[in-house]
Formats: C-alpha cells, structure tokens, sequence
C-alpha cells in the first residue's frame, strides 16, 4: 500500500486545478492520502469538496476565530482511504476507527453529532493539561488519528511559529508535548505509529537551505531531532532512513520570492514511524520496519510548480502564476501487510456528515437563497431598461410613448431594442469599471452622469418612435405603402448606425488617453526604481507586511529569485528604502 502526505495550500485552489477532487485524489495514487492546510471551515464541507467515488474521507476543520485574526477556514487536515468497499472491508486503508484531535475531547460516538461536555473524556497521557488548554490546540483543525489495525496513523499540521512571536511558540510548544505524550501512551500499549503531515520543522542542515536558523526555530528542531533514533529517541525519519546523504531534498519553498527556481527551500514534509517489523509483536534480530515492510519513501517532484524551461523571474517570469502549492507531496510504498478483520466505516467519515448525506443540504439551500436574494437586490439598484417583453406585457406601465411604441409591429420593436442595448452596455461599462484617465480628471457628480445618460436614451428613444408616428400623434395604418415602409426603416437605421459609431469613437478615444497616461507613469516609476548593485538591473517594489515600526513602509529589492549566496545567478540580496514622500502644507 502507499501513503502521501500532501500540504495543498487550500484544497479548493487544488481541485480548481486539476477540475475535479476525485482527479486531484488519482493524481497522487496512493491508498492513504494525508492534505494539510486544507483551509475549509465545518460550514464548507460539501460533497465536491470532501466526496469523492472510491474514497472514504475524514476532515478535521479550524474552529476558532483569534484576537490575530485566525479564523475558521484557517489550517485544517484532511485523510482520503481509498477502499472498494466501505460497508463491510477487510482492507487495511479503510480505518477500523477514526478521531478528530489528539485531546480526546473532540471524539464523538456519532460521528458528527456533538458529544455532551459531560461525557468527554481526556485522552490517556493528557490529564496534565487543563480542559481549555487542550480545547484551544484541538480548535485549529491540526490532527486526524485513523486506526488502520496494524498501525496508527497521525495526520498532522504542526504551527507555525516567527522568533518575536511568543504567543505562537508556546501554542506549538504546547502542540507538540501533547502530541508526544499521545503516541507514548499508545506506544506503551504496543501499538505501532504512523506520523506524516506538515510538521514545520527542519531537522537538520541538510534539510534546509539557511545554515545559521534563528534561535527559535532551533529550539524545535532540537527537540525534534532528540526523538529521533539516531539521537536516541524512538521515532524513525523514513526518508532519511532511505537516503541518509541526499542534499537539496526539499519539500516547500518561498512563494513570494521564487525560490524554487535555485531550490533553495526545507524539508519540513515528514514520514515517521515508531513501529517494528509486521512479521511478529516482538522485535527479531534483522528485522525492522524500514527494512521488511518499507519498499521506498521519496519526494514527488513532478508537482513542484517550478518547472525547467519556466522564464526566469527577472526576464518577465515574475508576472506567471504558478499553478500549485508551495508544497509539494511526500510518499511511503509498504509491503507485506496483511488484511484486517472485517469492518465499517468509522462514524467520523464525511459520507456521514449532515451536509454531504443526502441529495439537497442545509448550506447548500442558504447559498442558492443568499445567490437569488443578491441578484434581486443588484436588479432593483440598477436602473430598469424596457425590454421587448416589458413592451407586450405590461404596455400600460410605461407612458404614453412607451405605449404607443408597443403597438406597433415586431419590425420596429427589432429595431428599437439594439439601439437601446448599445446605451445599456456603454452605461454600464462607465459605472461598472473606471478607467486609469478618470483618476486624473475632474469627477462629474453622479447624478449630473445619470441625468445625462438618462437623457440621450430618451431622446435616442424618442427620435426612433417618432419615426413611426404620424404628426397628428396617431400611428400609421398598417396598411402603408412599401416605400413609406423602407425610407421609415433605413431612418432608423441610419440613427441607430450613428449611435454606435459615436460610442465607438468615444470608446477609443477614451482608451488612447488612458493608454497615454499609464505609459507616463510606468516612465515615471521606471525612472526612479534603482538597480541591484550584483546584478545592475532594476529592482522590485516591496511592502513590509511584519508588524512593526516599518508596517506599510516600501522598500526596493533585486528582483531575483532567492537562492545560496554562491550562485552568482540568484539574488544579491540588495535592498533599499524608498523615499518617503512628505505631505503638502506640512513643515520641513
């Protein structure tokens, strides 16, 4: 069987990408399929994102909204099985039971119903926390626990946390003395574990591209590396297990600043185990997981977003979108594991989950309401064109023009409705979007614009029924010469013809000066930006987005993509601040 963990980088961007979750799961082929950062809240799940034909899955969501804006949508794990048979299975990737969390306060008997305070129970090795303190780590959607028979399988999104972030390095300080208590504990109870995800952490030197990491980030990889087995611990790293001196083996990269063109990332995807051999409970001589049960472990490169042949980001590649996450997948390939007793699905699966069970859901019932009630609303604020069915239903609603327009043969009412369309169209394309040149140009108030455009419809309107209407106000008879007939209809023409010529020219006109502008401008900023002094070619604009005393500031940077200071080719890591620019009326 094969297992891969996967962080997406949020999963709807992901089937978006592939046009489809069931093409997106095949994508991977494998038994087990581990996603982190799915970025769904429990409102999101619905069949296209959590169902799929061949597939029993699992889902665990962020819950809780935080003073740092993290709110639900944030995070979030899900765990895919693929199985022939979900009802009754002897097979070893659909679970025999399923939790979301590792507290033991999230678990349910129902599947998705919610389970009575009272009745919760603290997972074992979990007493020494408080109630609150494992309630806020299970909130974020970070772990799914799936009991396979054999093994244990973790599937986890460790936090992410920055140096001067105090409040975050405690929450995953926190996460992860939880977590190793909870594989202890079972450990203790002979069970075999399975940990793969996104653990956020780096190893080693040779799993990442930084050589000197900052003190927090170290302080993690410390206590990660002291589980390891090479450091004494009990957890094994499968991939470094099958290739101990491999470098650059990366598994995530920088997307702001196109690191992967140099691979210049981390592994920070991980496969653990703490298991022995399944040939028997108790350890033999020569015998190990790795060796009689792993067939291979790698990183898949073929989803890397960068791939060869890409413009590089200072020849015009910056402006590409790079389809994919900035992750990509790791995978396990096990061999010899015998079949499982017969089992069912566990409660926790989505099949189960009240807004995929069943034809029509809750969510989905809100959404297509919320859909109609905003498109009503977008129809009443916009300003109502008679169309040709307003004319021959309902004549009397309008005046006595209107009335006397709808009377009259369908030629006519052919005629009239282009001409209006054209006025629609050119009205709503000056309200809907603005142009670059209307940003340098005096604004004319709405209301003078509305009155304006209100009266060249009317009185293209007007000209047109007058066309069709005698002098003494009484529309001819329908028994017209064919003359009178084609001179009436080549005057309506020739109207509507001037029309659209008029918008057209003004259209275009409108372009050309905007055009103009816009090249002015690029001339300007292109004038001031400076060049990197590695490279001589001119640099980026950046913002600083950290919270701090430069929140907001502009900087200027060597618009090459990050790599090692050897390559001459990446980036020189110039830098420069921008002029701060001082407003009119204040003093020097």
């Amino acid at each position: 069987m094969k297992i891969v963990t996967y962080n997406v980088n949020g999963l709807r961007p992901r089937i978006q990408q592939y046009g489809s979750l069931l093409k997106l799961l095949d994508s991977l082929d494998a038994d087990i399929i581990c996603l982190q950062e799915t970025k769904l809240s429990k409102n999101d799940i619905r069949a296209d994102l959590v169902r799929a034909e061949g597939y029993e899955s699992f889902f665990s969501c962020c819950t809780r909204t935080s003073d740092r804006g993290r709110s639900s949508g944030y995070s979030g794990v899900a765990t895919f099985c693929r199985v022939k048979s979900a009802f009754m299975s002897n097979e070893v990737a659909l679970p025999i039971s399923a939790e979301e969390g590792f507290t033991g306060l999230l678990a349910t008997s129902k599947g998705y119903e919610p389970r009575k305070e009272e009745c919760a129970s603290i997972a074992e090795g979990l007493e020494c926390f408080t109630r609150d303190e494992l309630l806020k780590v299970d909130s974020e959607g970070r772990c799914l626990i799936t009991d396979h028979g054999h093994f244990v399988l973790f599937n986890l999104y460790g936090p992410r946390a920055v140096q001067d972030d105090s409040e975050r390095i405690q929450f995953k300080l926190t996460f992860f003395k939880m977590l190793e208590r909870r594989w202890e504990c079972l450990m203790h109870q002979g069970r075999r574990i399975v940990i793969v995800g996104d653990l956020n952490i780096a190893p080693a030197a040779i799993d990442r591209c930084d050589a000197e990491p900052d003190f927090e980030k170290n302080v993690f990889r410390q206590w990660f590396r002291s589980l390891l087995v090479q450091n004494g611990g009990r957890l094994l790293d499968i991939f470094r297990a099958k290739h101990p001196d491999r470098k650059g083996a990366y598994t995530c990269w920088s997307q702001s600043t196109g690191a992967e063109e140099f691979n210049y990332g981390s592994r920070i995807d991980h496969i653990l185990s703490a298991t022995s051999c399944l040939h028997g409970e108790e350890i033999q001589e020569g015998h190990d997981f790795v060796t009689c049960n792993v067939a291979e472990c790698d990183i898949l490169m073929k989803f890397q977003r960068w791939k060869p042949g890409n413009t590089p980001r200072w020849k015009g590649g910056r402006s590409i979108k790079l389809e994919g996450s900035d992750h990509v997948p790791v995978y396990m390939s096990l061999v010899e594991i015998p079949e499982v007793l017969q089992h069912s699905t566990p409660p926790l699966s989505t099949r189960y989950h009240p807004q995929v069970f069943g034809s029509q859901t809750l969510v989905s019932m809100f959404t297509r309401r919320q859909t109609t009630e905003q498109v009503t609303s977008e129809e009443s604020e916009s300003p109502h064109i008679p169309s040709q069915e307003d004319f021959l239903s309902t004549p009397e609603t309008y005046d006595s023009r209107a009335a006397q327009i709808s009377v009259l043969g369908s030629q006519s009412n052919s005629n009239i409705l282009p001409c209006i369309a054209t006025k629609k169209k050119a009205r709503l394309g000056q309200g809907s979007q603005l142009t670059l040149n209307s940003f340098f140009q005096k604004h004319t108030h709405r209301s003078e614009t509305s009155s304006s455009s209100f009266a060249d419809s009317k009185l293209c309107q007007t000209d047109i029924s007058y066309s069709r209407i005698e002098p003494d106000g009484v529309p001819s008879p329908a028994d017209e010469s064919g003359a009178s007939k084609d001179c009436r209809s080549s005057a309506i023409d020739s109207n509507q013809h001037k029309c659209q010529l008029d918008a057209c020219d003004s259209d275009k006109e409108k372009r050309k000066v905007a055009l103009q502008e816009w090249q002015r401008i690029q001339q300007l900023m292109q004038n001031s930006v400076p060049l990197c002094k590695g490279h001589q070619e001119p640099c980026v604009p950046r913002v600083v987005k950290k919270a701090g005393p430069n929140l907001g500031r502009r900087f200027y940077a060597c618009a090459r993509a990050e790599g090692p200071s050897s390559n001459p080719e990446a980036n020189c890591g110039y830098f420069k601040w921008a002029a701060v620019l001082k407003s009119k009326g204040r003093g020097k």
